[in-house]
């Protein structure tokens, strides 16, 4: 007789998990941490770039006073707040794929320099994008750290560090949209790396194969 073998869930899971090492593990979290920092901070700069102005009541901006699911002081935390806590988990990315970061960028400079000609098309690609995220992120994280010390008022408005204060919304705004533009880039070429290894770290319990015992 064949009798079907109890096993715990902790037993199934631990067997699975040790399909991917502890280093995927800990960069796919900390992956998921930039990630859902960079969406929110995202969705609030989309907020901010579609509503740029709180508007002026009696005019003939349609968009005074309209508020989408928070307020816009709301808007503006959210965005500060994330955009902190992105720069933060991005310093940390950074950090541990720091060797990567500079091959890449050896490899770019020989790219751009025709020193190089022995990359595919696709590595050319993902190696373009992953330099206009980095570029793009550094504009947008200078440009939010001048408004963070530098929130507003009058004095403010005048203070100018290497620009002016509309050059740095200027840098801020345009460097947001090519990185969310490039971001996406990025996520769409790696889908495949993403999908796998989130189903491994989070096996589903229905493609577990059944374990049994004969007696």
């Amino acid at each position: 007789m064949r009798f079907p073998a109890i096993i715990c869930h902790g037993g199934l899971n631990m067997k699975y998990n040790s399909r991917v090492s502890s280093q995927t593990r800990r960069n796919w979290w900390i992956d998921a941490g930039l990630i859902m920092s960079a969406v929110l901070a995202s969705l609030s700069g989309i907020y901010f770039l579609v509503l740029p102005v709180g508007g002026y009541q009696g005019g003939r901006n349609l968009w005074y006073g309209v508020e989408i699911i928070f307020t816009r002081q709301t808007w503006d935390l959210l965005h500060t707040w994330t955009g902190v806590a992105m720069i933060i988990i991005a310093l940390v990315h950074l950090s541990l794929h720091w060797y990567w970061v500079v091959n890449m960028a050896k490899r770019l400079w020989k790219e751009l320099t025709g020193k190089c000609s022995h990359m595919n098309n696709r590595s050319r690609i993902n190696l373009l994008v992953n330099a206009a995220i980095g570029i793009s992120f550094f504009l947008a994280a200078m440009s939010s750290l001048y408004f963070l010390f530098f929130p507003g008022g009058h004095a403010a408005a005048s203070l100018a560090i290497l620009f002016t204060r509309v050059s740095w919304d200027l840098i801020h705004t345009w460097s947001g949209v090519v990185m969310i533009v490039a971001a996406l880039l990025h996520f769409v070429i790696h889908w495949k790396w993403v999908t796998k290894v989130t189903a491994n770290i989070f096996p589903s319990s229905r493609k577990l194969p059944l374990a049994v015992e004969k007696s």
